[in-house]
Formats: C-alpha cells, sequence, structure tokens
C-alpha cells in the first residue's frame, strides 16, 4: 500500500469580528513539532501531515494539525477556520522575503489579490516514470475531487455564484490547471524545463499544474482542491487520490494508455466543477456529457473500488461519500449559515468550528447545524 500525506492551508481571522489578520509570521514554526509553514500571505498559515499508510492514522493527524493551527492562533486572539477564500473583504499582506515580493511585481493584481488556502494530497511513487504515468491517467478525474472539495462560494463580502471561486482566483496563475498527456518522465521534465525558460514563472515552485511530481518528495502531488471545510472530506479527498493513484500505475504496467482527453475539455470539466461543486451537473469524464454530480462520483468510485477493496477501504470510503452527498460540501454549508440572518461574521464563525472539530475516528458524524455566532464588534 503507498503512504499518503496531506498538506492543508488556513485562514487565520480575529476571534470577534471574523476579519483575516496578517499573523502567519507570529505563527510560523509554533505547533506540535514546529509544524506551521507561511506562506505568500501574511493571512494564512499551512500545516503538513507525515505520509501514512492508515486512513484512520492520517485522520487523527488531520485533527491534530488543524487543533494546533487553532490552538497557536488562539494565543494571539486568533482562530483558524478551513475556509478557501475570505468571506469578508481582506486587504491581504504578503509575506517578508524577496521571493514573495518578486510574485507580486511581475504577476501584480494576480498576486495581491491571491489569498486562497488549498488542499493538497502527496502519495507515493516509486519513480518519476512511474508517477507521470500517473499523472497522465489521474488528470481526467480530477475535477471531480475539485468538486467533491468545493469551499470557497463567497468573496470581498458577496456571493461569486461558483461553489469554488478559489478555482477562479488560482487559475489566473500562468502555469495553473491541467496539463497534457507527457508520456514519459523525460517529456515531463522538459515541459518544465522548457516553461522556465520563458522567464514567466519565477522558479521551479511556481509550476502550479492541478498535479504534479513534487518538487520534495518521491510523491505525485495533487493540488486541484480546496481546502475541506469538514475534516472527514479532507481524509476523503486523500483516500480517493491514493486509490486513484494505484489505479493508475497498474494500468500502466498493464499496458493500458490514458484516456485521450484534450486538455481543454479537462478545463471545461474545471470550470463546471468549480461553478457548481455537488449541487448541479457535473462533466462525465469518459462520456463527455454533463450528469448530476452523485452519478459522476459513482463513475469515480467504479474506477477506483477494486483498490479500495483491497486495502480494505472501500466501505469507509463509500461511507464519506454518502456524507457528502447528503450533507454537502463546504460551500453549501457556508451559504446555509449566511441565509440564516445574511450575516457574514456568522458563516466565518461557523466555520471556525467546523473546522475544528476532533474526531474520535472516522465513525463519528456531524451533520447536524451548528451555529456559532461571533460577538458583534
Amino acid at each position: 500500500m503507498r503512504t499518503v500525506g496531506v498538506e492543508e492551508e488556513f485562514l487565520i481571522v480575529d476571534e470577534v469580528n471574523g476579519q483575516a489578520l496578517p499573523l502567519a509570521q507570529a505563527l510560523q514554526g509554533s505547533g506540535v513539532g514546529g509544524g506551521l509553514v507561511s506562506e505568500m500571505k501574511q493571512e494564512q498559515i499551512e500545516v503538513c501531515t507525515r505520509p501514512h499508510l492508515s486512513l484512520e492514522d492520517l485522520a487523527a493527524e488531520v485533527g491534530a494539525c488543524r487543533a494546533a493551527a487553532d490552538f497557536a492562533a488562539r494565543a494571539l486572539g486568533a482562530r483558524t477556520a478551513a475556509v478557501a477564500m475570505s468571506p469578508l473583504p481582506v486587504r491581504s499582506r504578503v509575506s517578508p522575503g524577496l521571493r514573495y515580493q518578486a510574485m507580486m511585481d511581475r504577476f501584480a493584481l494576480t498576486a495581491r489579490e491571491q489569498l486562497t488556502c488549498g488542499c493538497h494530497v502527496h502519495v507515493a511513487v516509486v519513480s518519476d516514470e512511474e508517477g507521470v504515468a500517473v499523472l497522465d491517467r489521474i488528470r481526467i478525474w480530477l475535477p471531480v475531487l475539485a468538486a467533491l472539495s468545493a469551499n470557497s462560494p463567497f468573496w470581498n463580502g458577496e456571493d461569486t455564484g461558483y461553489a469554488s471561486f478559489r478555482s477562479q482566483a488560482w487559475n489566473r496563475w500562468p502555469l495553473a490547471g491541467p496539463c497534457d498527456i507527457f508520456g514519459t518522465a523525460e517529456n515531463y521534465h522538459q515541459c518544465v524545463r522548457d516553461h522556465l525558460l520563458t522567464g514567466v514563472p519565477l522558479d521551479l515552485r511556481q509550476i502550479y499544474f492541478d498535479a504534479r511530481l513534487s518538487h520534495n518528495h518521491p510523491t505525485v502531488e495533487v493540488r486541484i482542491g480546496d481546502v475541506c471545510l469538514h475534516p472527514d472530506d479532507t481524509v476523503l479527498l486523500a483516500a480517493l487520490i491514493r486509490a486513484l493513484v494505484e489505479t493508475a500505475a497498474r494500468q500502466w504496467r498493464a499496458g493500458e494508455p490514458p484516456l485521450p482527453v484534450p486538455t481543454a475539455q479537462l478545463r471545461l470539466a474545471a470550470w463546471r466543477a468549480g461553478r457548481s461543486g455537488m449541487d448541479g451537473d457535473l462533466l462525465h469524464p469518459v462520456r463527455n456529457e454533463p450528469m448530476e454530480a452523485a452519478s459522476v462520483i459513482s463513475a469515480l468510485l467504479a474506477e477506483v473500488r477494486p483498490v479500495l477493496k483491497e486495502q480494505g477501504e472501500a466501505v469507509l470510503v463509500e461511507s464519506l461519500v454518502r456524507q457528502v452527498l447528503a450533507r454537502g460540501t463546504g460551500a453549501r454549508r457556508q451559504r446555509a449559515v449566511y441565509r440564516q440572518n445574511g450575516d457574514l461574521r456568522d458563516v466565518v464563525a461557523d466555520s471556525v468550528f467546523v473546522s475544528n472539530l476532533q474526531l474520535g475516528s472516522l465513525s463519528r458524524r456531524h451533520e447536524m447545524p451548528h451555529r456559532l455566532s461571533l460577538p458583534r464588534s
């Protein structure tokens, strides 16, 4: 079985009024094992789990990392929220450092407005050749994962109409989005070299493909998802991605070619996923036609079910999928809270609460609505 690990980015918010706060530098290096990492903007902080074989162990560390980030923020009068964009208006501040300043200078408004929180899942591969074979075969399923994680309906104080407006903001970067089929590891690395030679990306770290070979670990890194509001959904995302990676690797070893779906079609599929999340139709990755989200999720489960059964995870993963279909993603919950009284501060408060629910096990559920209003400033 392959190991899987997760990186989650959280918004740092004022515990009184829900406004995003530029406290990343103060939080950097705190948490369990000094695990809190600052990002380009000072209003966000990242946590990283270790690689795990067991989904139960991964779930426990996801909860521990979220708790550590929120505990550290509380010491500064703040909280952490697993939301992919701030519902309230914010003028974000860039973190110190020459690289970040160079990004601001080169990418202008795109960089200034780029305060987004994602979920990145790393799955072990044995070689770059296997990793690229995996990238070529999982690319058609990535928009479905984006829909499952959709958690950014609000931006700049208003409802954007998207389940994941982060997907719109993020794809303003030059190299964000889906890729063509590479065929070989050499083709992949040549493609990256060619991109760098253009002088548009600053460096290797700005190769923002939806899925890529990790620059630092022997893994495939899937980056398309919003940070998930519910910790269960983070575990579900990791489980599905690991199963997709193993399924794709087996197809490659068996000599099965990747489906030649055009990259333009994948962009359309990703747009639809960002627009409606799980609350509308998605593009079926094989049939290239709109179908209800539940049917497309069923197709994804059918693709990976043999691996899930072999790993003893099919019952758990299917249960987590049913949970998402029943209660919706973070986007649906954010909107439901907002409809209660039209106050985005309540959306932030509820997101803080749900983000930091501690799960004793994956069997614990928290589907009942819960509001935790912030005091009025």
